[in-house]
């Protein structure tokens, strides 16, 4: 049986990086790769479908890695308690380590490096994540999802406009 893709979510400081990182990891077969300008449009993704894990950078002002992952972890419809988090960071200082462990960032590698060291790690910590829970703790963050009730618009299409009654034409 083959292994599920897994979804990856970038959202770093710059577009160009992200745009590198995500094509890069976009090479592997079995991630996903979902790119983001800003935390809200990654916020929103992820309250609508589930991902795996997030890179993300204490280099951006607007979405430091620390405060993305606290935010991430705090906010219920997301239940990022199995989500993964990775930041980038240009500078390790104390501060930096404690906000990590604060947020719950499982990993911070340091910048620069090479996008395909970013693509082992991203790898070797999705599957060190498979190995950690035994497969009866394992639950399925897709099913745990607030289902939400679209039965109201038909099977397939959404009207846009009312239907006007046909009138009878005579013959």
């Amino acid at each position: 049986m083959a292994e599920p893709i897994k979804t990856v979510a970038v959202l770093v400081a710059n577009p160009a990086l992200s745009s590198i990182l995500s094509m890069t990891l976009a090479g592997a077969s079995s991630l996903r790769v979902r790119p983001f300008d800003t935390q809200l449009a990654l916020m929103t993704y992820l309250r609508l479908a589930p991902a795996d894990l997030v890179v993300a950078d204490f280099d951006s002002i607007p979405s430091r890695a620390d405060k993305l992952a606290e935010d991430l972890r705090h906010d219920r419809i997301i239940g990022a308690r199995e989500l993964q988090v990775i930041a980038l960071a240009s500078a390790l200082t104390p501060e930096t380590k404690m906000a990590s462990i604060h947020a719950g960032i499982d990993e911070i590698i340091m910048k620069p490096m090479s996008p395909k060291y970013l693509v082992e790690r991203v790898l070797a910590r999705l599957a060190k994540r498979k190995a950690d829970v035994p497969s009866s703790q394992r639950t399925d963050r897709r099913s745990t999802l607030r289902k939400r009730d679209w039965s109201s618009f038909g099977d397939n299409v959404v009207p846009l406009m009312r239907r006007q009654p046909q009138l009878e034409r005579p013959l």
